[in-house]
Parts: C-alpha cells; structure tokens; sequence
C-alpha cells in the first residue's frame, strides 16, 4: 500500500479511547529462529490493563479471544492474548504474554522477512470489547513516516502512546541511577539542552562498567543513556509546557522540535557510543581509526581503520583496510553502505536489530557485509546465521591484529 494511504491510517487509529503498542519486530517475534512463539510479544502489564481478567495466577496460560486486522496487508481473524505462566507452575520458565493466531508464515507478522519491521499495534477499547488494528511497515519510508508522530522506536525497546494522552498508559522506566532528579543534573542543562556527546560523556560517568566487555559496555550504557536523556529531556521541557501555548502553531513548532531532537539523539548515539568505546579499547585516533572523515569524494564511512591517509595510500594493503558502518537498524538500511570506501570489499555493519531473516542475511553476505552484533544480541539471530556474526569484541580484535601485521 502507498504510503499516503499509511498516512490516511494513522488519522484514523487518532481518535479518542485508541492505545498504540510500537515495537520493530524481532526475530522471536515472527518466525525467523524457527522457535514457534507464533506471535510478537506484547508487555504483558500492558495487556493486562487492556484485558484485566488476562491476570489470573491461578490459571494456567490464560488467554482472551478478539478481532485484529491487519491493514498494511488486507488480512483479518480472530487471535488470542495469551499470558504464558507456566513459570509460576513450576512446569516451565515461561512468563510472558504474546498475541497469537495470526495464521503462521502467510502473516505479515510472522513472515521471517517481517524481522526489524515496525510495526503499529492500536487497540480501540471500549466498554464492550477490544478491538485491534496493526500496520506492519512495508519499508523504511513508512517506519520514518510513524517515527514523525511518535518519535524513534529502537530494537528492543516499545513505545505504548495514546492520542488523547490518557495517563493510565504512560511510558514505564525501570529505576536506575540513570534516570536523574532535576536537582541532579548539571544546572547548565536546564537552560541549555546538552548535546548527544555530552549526554555520553555523562553516562559514562554514571555507568563505568570497567568490569564489563565491550560488547556489554555498549547494551548497558546505551540503557543508561536513554534513560538519561527522558530525565533531561523532562526536566527541560515540562516548564514549557506548563507555560502553555497561545497557537496552535506554536504548540506544533514545540512538538515537533521535541521529536527532532529525539530522532537526532537516535540517529547519533550508537555512533558515538561505539567510539567511545573504541577509545576505552586503547585505539588511538588517528593511528588505529578515524571516525566520520572522507574515504573518497562524496563517501564517509563512520568509521575507517587505520586511517583516511592509509586509506588513500594505493600501495597499502587492501586487506588490512577496514570500515565500519554503525545503524540501529538495518533491515532496509544496510544498502546504504555498500558504495562507501570501495577499497574496501567486506564491509562491516554494527547493528542492535534483534535478528535477520535467513533470507536476508543471506543477501547481505553475499553484498559483502559482515554483521557485528554485541555478544548478548547475537541469540536472537536464527541459529544458523550465529556463527557468521561477529561480536564487537571480535571486531576490536581484528583491527588490533591488522595493526601488528608487516
């Protein structure tokens, strides 16, 4: 479906009483690993507000049947919410709730080549029933036209947003040493919003890990960082809005320079933290990386090993050339990167996506990509594309090694 008709759909799922669940689909969401989940997982607290009688300890797998159509793909039937507990049975481990009966591979949810897709999950309640309308994203152009009313939507990670604002489903944190009092942050951030590397630099004050891998360092302080910038981001911002807005286009402007500033924060992070953790590793700038220069006119990698001048030397080895590419996603976007720095063959591709299909892993490989995934993602990957990954301790290795070589 066009786009425009997306754009006619989020109108719609915008009346009052709607409540949207935004998640990129993982790979144990649809049936990627091949692991029978036979549907995406939803926050199960989440779905217990929507269906109360669905908390019942006292049943095994309670589950409640409604209509869910999916409209990025004319399909519709009759699912099932479903809180797995055999965990407090002893039986098992499982303590979770999923949406199922979606009809298997023929599903847009459970295509395996759905994996990384966002995807829009509105319920409309009322006190009669519960209703479910979903738009699994088709393509990233669709994904950025929901982020522009949402804000960014990170693996991993969910977003549960009513248009109407209800305050019985706002966004839930865990408690961290992160997510700072307005009295424990710099005085400076509350007249001037920090920039993304200063919310680093802080983050790595608030979270050192030294005890920790890389690949560890990266999942954790990304956490903590996220949770940092909503307690920067509240601070800054709540006495704006408490100020209120004289026009609609004033309140229009202000919104959607917070989601800019999101969608910048997104874009920028896992960038940033990847080098700082490159420089914690002891590879010197310079000398073992650059980070964001020319490998040739018009292509700049994120990063370049050794250097651009190393780079550029036509009698060094190409095969002691490396780039990297960092995306938080790369389901469409891993194309991106195979014009940059030519010299270079393989190109490798850091990503937090919980999982490819077979199909598409298979595709990049043979495009020349190599995916780097932190240590603790690399399980959610169908099991025969594990041993093809390569953790960011790996990669670290690599380049240390290439540096050694005469």
């Amino acid at each position: 479906m066009p786009v425009m008709e997306l754009a006619d759909w989020l109108v719609e799922q915008s009346e009052p009483g709607c409540v949207w669940f935004i998640k990129r689909l993982s790979a144990n969401d649809t049936l990627a690993t091949q692991a029978h989940q036979a549907g995406p997982y939803i926050d199960r607290k989440f779905l217990f507000k929507l269906f109360p009688t669905l908390d019942d300890p006292k049943t095994l797998n309670p589950r409640i049947n409604f209509n869910a159509y999916i409209d990025s793909h004319a399909d519709a039937r009759e699912v099932n919410a479903i809180w797995y507990n055999n965990k407090l049975f002893g039986s098992g481990t499982r303590n979770e709730a999923r949406i199922t009966n979606w009809g298997g591979r023929s599903s847009a949810l459970l295509d395996p080549e759905s994996t990384g897709a966002l995807s829009v999950f509105v319920f409309h309640v009322t006190d009669s029933q519960v209703k479910l309308h979903v738009w699994v994203c088709n393509h990233e152009t669709e994904a950025d036209l929901i982020e522009d009313y949402v804000g960014p939507v990170e693996p991993g990670r969910h977003i549960i947003w009513t248009p109407d604002s209800a305050e019985i489903f706002k966004r839930s944190l865990s408690p961290t040493n992160c997510y700072l009092a307005k009295d424990q942050l710099p005085s400076e951030w509350l007249a001037r919003f920090p920039t993304i590397a200063e919310i680093i630099e802080k983050t790595k004050a608030l979270c050192k890990l030294d005890d920790k891998s890389c690949d560890e360092r990266l999942i954790k302080r990304r956490e903590c960082e996220f949770q940092l910038f909503l307690s920067v981001e509240e601070a800054y911002e709540m006495p704006r809005i408490a100020q209120g807005f004289t026009t609609m286009q004033d309140f229009v402007r202000h919104a959607q320079s917070v989601l800019q500033r999101r969608k910048s924060r997104s874009g920028r992070s896992l960038e940033l933290q990847t080098k700082a953790i490159f420089l914690e590793e002891n590879l010197i700038e310079g000398q073992s990386f650059q980070h964001g220069v020319e490998s040739d006119s018009g292509k700049r990698p994120d990063f370049l090993f050794p250097s651009q001048s190393h780079y550029r030397d036509t009698h060094f080895p190409e095969n002691r050339l490396r780039m990297l590419a960092v995306k938080t996603t790369c389901k469409d976007r891993w194309r991106q990167i195979l014009n940059e720095a030519p010299r270079i063959k393989q190109k490798h591709l850091l990503t937090l996506q919980e999982g490819v299909s077979e199909a598409q892993f298979a595709e990049m490989e043979g495009s020349g990509v190599k995916l780097v995934v932190p240590k603790r993602l690399i399980s959610k990957y169908p099991e025969p594309v594990r041993p093809k990954l390569m953790t960011l301790h790996d990669f670290i290795n690599e380049v240390r090694h290439l540096s050694l070589v005469e």
